[in-house]
């Protein structure tokens, strides 16, 4: 992370985050990684300098906007840009995205907002192959918690850890430590209840 961008990020708080965020999910270069920017976000609320559940909301309504409006410019004017293919859109790769998420529906964008390098590849085949909005912004929505908040919170638990990591961890790996965190926050809650459901049902047995 260049240290004029931490500062910017630190001084301008959720403001900058989501700017950086929405800027990249619209096809817009960051100077850095979005997943560095989001790591970082997550760091920023274990020094105490940010809510967390601030920063979580701003990353995945960026993250759900910025691919929402990608999406919604194809969905309704992507033959139109098509048609000149301008020298920046990978043609080849969006034509197999399309047949791919022909094929898997929902769960073909699901999955793809979930591959680096591809993400914002998907949003563009959505639209262009006419996805209602209704599926493919509840799909989007899932993504963004997945992805977007997924790093948040991996920021936010590896605390001040989350440079060296980022540093050694592969895109793969990463992602499969999200995986598995989000899994932890998500099924520790039901594991519990059960576990006291199942405890309260066990009467004593009279002698």
């Amino acid at each position: 992370m260049p240290h004029d961008l931490a500062v910017f990020i630190t001084n301008y708080g959720y403001l900058a985050i989501f700017a950086l965020v929405f800027l990249q999910e619209i096809g817009f270069p960051n100077p850095v990684p979005n997943e560095l920017v989001l790591l970082f976000s997550g760091y920023l609320a274990y020094s105490g300098l940010l809510s967390f559940p601030l920063i979580f909301l701003t990353v995945v309504a960026a993250d759900f906007i910025g691919t929402s409006l990608l999406y919604f410019v194809f969905y309704f004017l992507g033959e139109a840009i098509l048609k000149k293919a301008p020298r920046w859109l990978p043609v080849h790769k969006i034509e197999g995205l399309k047949t791919k998420i022909s094929e898997k529906g929902k769960w073909g964008i699901y999955l793809g907002r979930l591959v680096p390098y591809a993400r914002g590849y998907v949003s563009v085949a959505a639209g262009l192959i006419g996805i209602s909005p209704r599926v493919f912004l509840t799909t989007v929505i899932l993504s963004a918690i997945t992805w977007s908040g997924g790093y948040a919170v991996a920021g936010r638990v590896f605390g001040k850890e989350w440079a060296k990591i980022a540093a050694t961890l592969g895109t793969q790996t990463m992602i499969i430590v999200l995986v598995v965190i989000i899994l932890i926050v998500v099924l520790l809650p039901k594991i519990r209840r059960r576990i006291k459901n199942k405890q309260l049902s066990i009467k004593p047995v009279n002698k």
